[in-house]
């Protein structure tokens, strides 16, 4: 496997990314930078290590810390090392000369005479230990006594005794660094012979085992002079603690784009590893940045999405919960190969993708404790085996501990992951404000239920010699629950408590707030409700076609609807309009911003429209405020003569008459308006004066059915004259003078 490292230093944050390609490492090459144009495209992100400025791993900091305090229930102790949150130190942890270790396990009684921890430690005892565990979410770190100092090929450990290997390298490789060790000084010590170790010789490690001893000597200076609880070892920061764990004879090279850093690590390796120093290349400032140019951007920015596609067309789903991480697996729109494919091959190919996969995010994302895959089920056996093996054989790539139990029959597999410290998603965002990580918040219907009920129990509250209105204080999204498809919501609660109901408040507003601003007469709180007034000018951003008007527009403020005349074209923008009418819930406005090229691009639009009449004196909008009075003032008076349009209509239905114009937006019925978006139908439906209630004798749904108009043919004929209908009315009911 070729291996490559990328450092990025930035103001705020230093960021770490491990690159992977397969083959074989290829040699050094000379480390003058390199460019964007000589980039090896096979290289994929493997893992990815923030560090921020304020938040940097404590992980491998030594303190002199004071027991707070003992508990032999837990068979812990907390211990005050200076943080916010006092540390957590668990019996098996006890490191103290004389005393021999004894590794108890849960539930387990040894065999022998036990001493309790209570006998160990004492409140107000001064010992030194070690975080091997940051502090995660409300936990506080975790210590251990028994110290230890890492170095590039080698762990000393000044409490430990004798030498062991890693269990990552190869048997072979294993049994050759135990005879490259044997003999070497450790001054009393221990040491753990590291993976990175593969290769070297017995000068390394004698060259390494003295600066090891050296550090060793400040610290044992550093602990008999502080007063508890204090710091007296600091772990590497992020870029020298990475290379120094990870960058081997495996690696090609590390590239670092800032100097004072690559000058730090180039320092490092002539102490610890000269053979590499020619491999620790800077980067020259060029048109792309680092992570930039190698895709590392583009990489972290898709590790905090919750979907992850597959090559085949399936994805998974990570979902993160307080006692573990799921993995749902699923075949997307991969549905097989071929005429002849078979379901349990396309589970199967789905599944295997998905291994690997999920190996990777486990990698990137730094995800920790305990992790359940479930994959497709799958019938045969030998299927879910090769699953489970290539799982494995990907997870021999990650360096964190992992354990995986086998494969159950129902798909899922039960792994664990050591946790160190937080991952990249705790790192880079914040639980959200609205639900506080829930990631479900209560819907506008919801909220708006809840609302009448409030108001059904202020009115009830307030007797009968109560306000007579109230102006409320909510979300625009939920005031449209009220306002919306004809109000019918808000007209049946002031019809059931007596009482009228106006609303205000702006986006900003949480979506459940609630607060009464004004309790009043009818007039008072109308007055103080409604946002504008005739006649004044306001700018508003047009946000969407008018639904029925198509050379109109409308634009909202804060949930209240604004029709602007003449507008449809400017859909986007934001202009100048004057209010022409102003309602409770929704307002008319005609455009006054209106260049000249402007006015002859919307009259040329009108005249191609095929609503436009042979006069040319029908013509909706592109005449701002001349035009929207003129509709007014037409439908007013289609208004009036409601009744002869209607026996009009339906004497030209029964002698096939031309087609008539569809009824205006304002007279359509409630049974065509059922569609509309809640704020649009309100405007749409409400009157010039829609403060009112509907009246009990039911005037109000009778003017509503008697503006109903029939509509024939096709769509922009002319209306026929009333005269006409009264000369067609005649003769439908003189005498055939055939009979």
């Amino acid at each position: 496997m070729r291996k490559q490292v990328l450092v990025t230093v930035d103001r705020g944050e230093t960021r770490v990314a491990m690159l992977e390609a397969p083959g074989d490492p290829v040699a050094a090459e000379s480390a003058t930078g390199r460019s964007a144009k000589t980039l090896d495209r096979d290289f994929r992100v493997a893992e990815v290590y923030f560090e921020r400025r304020g938040g940097r791993s404590i992980v491998g900091n030594i303190y002199k810390g004071k027991v707070d305090n003992v508990l032999p229930g837990l068979e812990a102790a907390f211990v005050d090392i200076g943080l916010d949150k006092n540390g957590f130190l668990h019996v098996d942890e006890i490191v103290l000369p004389g005393v021999e270790p004894v590794k108890r396990g849960r539930g387990q009684n040894g065999g022998g005479k036990q001493r309790s921890i209570a006998e160990l430690l004492k409140p107000g005892q001064e010992i030194v230990c070690q975080v091997v565990k940051d502090p995660l979410k409300t936990k506080g770190a975790r210590l251990s006594m028994e110290l230890t100092i890492a170095g590039r090929y080698m762990v000393y450990a000044p409490t430990g005794e004798g030498v062991g290997v890693s269990r990552r390298l190869e048997d072979s490789e294993r049994e050759r660094l135990r005879k490259e060790v044997k003999g070497l000084d450790l001054h009393g010590g221990g040491a753990i012979v590291r993976t990175a170790a593969h290769g070297a010789g017995r000068e390394a490690f004698e060259r390494e085992l003295l600066y090891l001893d050296k550090l060793n000597e400040v610290l044992s200076k550093r602990v008999a002079e502080a007063a508890a609880p204090a710091l007296v070892f600091q772990e590497a920061d992020l870029s020298i603690r990475v290379v120094r764990d990870i960058f081997s004879a495996h690696f090609e090279r590390a590239v670092v784009d800032d100097e004072k850093q690559h000058q730090r690590l180039v320092s490092f390796f002539t102490r610890t590893a000269p053979e590499l120093v020619d491999r620790v290349e800077l980067w020259k400032p060029g048109a792309q940045p680092l992570f930039e140019a190698f895709g590392a951007d583009e990489v972290i920015e898709g590790m905090l999405s919750r979907r992850v596609d597959l090559p085949s067309g399936g994805y998974l789903v990570i979902d993160y919960a307080e006692a573990l991480t799921v993995i749902d697996v699923n075949s997307g729109s991969f549905i097989g190969r071929g005429k002849q494919a078979r379901l349990e091959d396309t589970i199967t190919k789905t599944n295997l993708e998905a291994a690997d996969e999920v190996v990777n995010q486990l990698r990137l994302r730094d995800i920790g404790g305990i992790i359940v895959i479930d994959f497709i089920d799958m019938a045969r056996a030998r299927n879910r085996d090769a699953v489970l093996k290539v799982l494995r054989k990907a997870l021999d790539e990650d360096r964190t501990k992992t354990f995986v139990v086998e494969i159950s029959p129902l798909g899922l597999v039960e792994m664990t992951r050591q946790n160190v410290t937080d991952g990249v998603r705790e790192i880079m965002t914040r639980p959200c404000p609205t639900c506080d990580g829930e990631g479900v918040i209560k819907s506008e219907e919801t909220i708006a239920i809840e609302v009448e009920r409030r108001l059904r129990e202020l009115v009830k509250d307030a007797g009968e010699d109560g306000p007579q209105a109230y102006l409320i204080r909510i979300n625009p999204r939920v005031t449209a629950q009220f306002i919306g498809n004809g109000a019918w919501m808000l007209r049946e609660l002031e019809s059931e408590t007596g009482r009228y109901f106006h609303f205000e408040g702006s986006e900003g507003l949480p979506l459940d707030h609630f607060a009464v601003t004004l309790e009043g007469t009818r007039e008072e709180v109308a007055e103080q409700a409604v946002p504008f007034r005739e006649g004044e000018e306001v700018h508003v951003h047009i946000v969407e076609p008018h639904m029925y008007e198509v050379d109109d527009a409308v634009a909202k403020l804060d949930g209240y609807i604004i029709s602007v005349t003449g507008a449809g074209r400017f859909v986007g923008q934001k202009r100048l309009v004057r209010i022409e009418e102003a309602g409770r819930t929704s307002a008319t406005a005609g455009l006054i911003d209106v260049t000249d090229e402007e006015r002859e691009a919307m009259e040329a639009e009108t005249s191609r429209s095929p609503g436009a009449s042979a006069s040319g004196s029908g013509r909706r909008g592109g005449r701002g405020r001349g035009t929207t009075t003129s509709r007014r003032r037409s439908n007013g008076a289609a208004r009036a003569g409601k009744a002869e349009q209607a026996e009009a209509a339906v004497t030209d239905d029964d002698q096939g008459a031309d087609p008539v114009d569809e009824p205006a937006a304002s007279e359509k019925p409630p049974e065509l308006l059922e569609g509309v978006a809640g704020e649009e139908a309100d405007a749409a439906v409400q009157a010039p004066d829609d403060s009112s209630l509907p009246d009990e004798d039911g005037d109000a749904a009778s003017d509503v059915l008697e503006s109903k108009t029939r509509r024939r043919g096709r769509r922009g004929g002319r209306r026929r004259s009333r005269a006409k209908s009264d000369e067609a009315d005649a003769a439908a009911a003189s005498p055939d003078p055939t009979d």
